[in-house]
């Protein structure tokens, strides 16, 4: 016996495969993008790689690579030894509180004194400020006579024949020092654009303790790491390439090697 026909199903109730077929729409033609020269706009990419960076740009990052691949010797590779991220935070706190005064408080107190003498009165008798030191030439003179009792070197001086000897000055004369990075931020101590090293010589009474403890880290990573800080030299680290090439002569090296023993 003959299987029973079975009615199609309604318009409504049918399934959802025959309703996704689409007929192409013979107005509307498929034009895929073409990126060759001259023809469709390019999609969007990362380009900084291709970016022409200024010169100075140019000149750190060459400067970085010379100092990675090229062997450094002690002297000059102490300052990529800087001082560590919170004993920075609390010598720069305690640096704070005696910058020197500014351009604009000095003319305020000298215009000060000076209507009090055309009014004929004497001026106040004022106390010298105490306050932190700079200038390369002053700091020298206070390391030579003891007076400092901490000295602050920046890390990026330019050029570093500048400050290259002040370590071995310091250690000589047994004056605690460090170094940290940004000769503009310790420039900003003192209200200029950048320094190349700080003094502290005179010292408030409540600020005793906390100058202490800074003196103590920093004698830790510096004074009493003197003989490792004169015999490490710097440099000497390949780029990826360089890598690559002697892990592959190595790897072949090693093949080599296995197949001699083998025979």
């Amino acid at each position: 016996m003959a299987p029973k026909k079975v009615a199609a199903l309604p318009h409504n109730v049918r399934s959802s495969k025959d309703s996704s077929k689409k007929t192409a729409d013979p107005l509307f033609e498929r034009r895929p993008r073409k990126f060759g020269i001259g023809q469709d706009i390019q999609p969007k990419r990362d380009l900084s790689r291709f970016v022409k960076w200024p010169k100075y740009v140019r000149l750190q990052r060459q400067r970085k690579i010379l100092r990675m691949r090229l062997k450094v010797p002690p002297a000059i590779n102490q300052f990529s030894q800087t001082l560590d991220c919170n004993t920075a935070v609390q010598l720069f706190k305690l640096l704070s509180k005696y910058r020197p005064e500014t351009k604009q408080e000095k003319k305020t107190r000298l215009k000060a004194q000076a209507e009090k003498i055309a009014a004929g009165q004497q001026p106040e008798a004022t106390e010298k400020p105490t306050v932190v030191k700079f200038g390369i030439n002053h700091i020298t003179h206070l390391v030579e006579t003891k007076k400092a009792k901490l000295v602050v070197i920046a890390n990026d001086v330019d050029p570093i024949e500048l400050v290259v000897w002040l370590p071995a000055l310091c250690r000589k004369m047994g004056v605690p020092y460090c170094i940290v990075k940004g000769k503009a931020r310790l420039g900003t101590v003192v209200h200029q654009k950048t320094a190349t090293a700080l003094a502290l010589v005179d010292i408030k009474d409540e600020d005793k303790m906390s100058l202490n403890t800074v003196v103590e880290a920093v004698n830790a990573n510096f004074i009493n790491k003197s003989e490792e800080i004169r015999r490490t030299w710097g440099g000497g680290i390949l780029g990826a390439k360089s890598r690559a090439k002697i892990a592959k002569r190595e790897a072949a090296a090693a093949r080599e090697a296995a197949i001699a023993k083998t025979a």
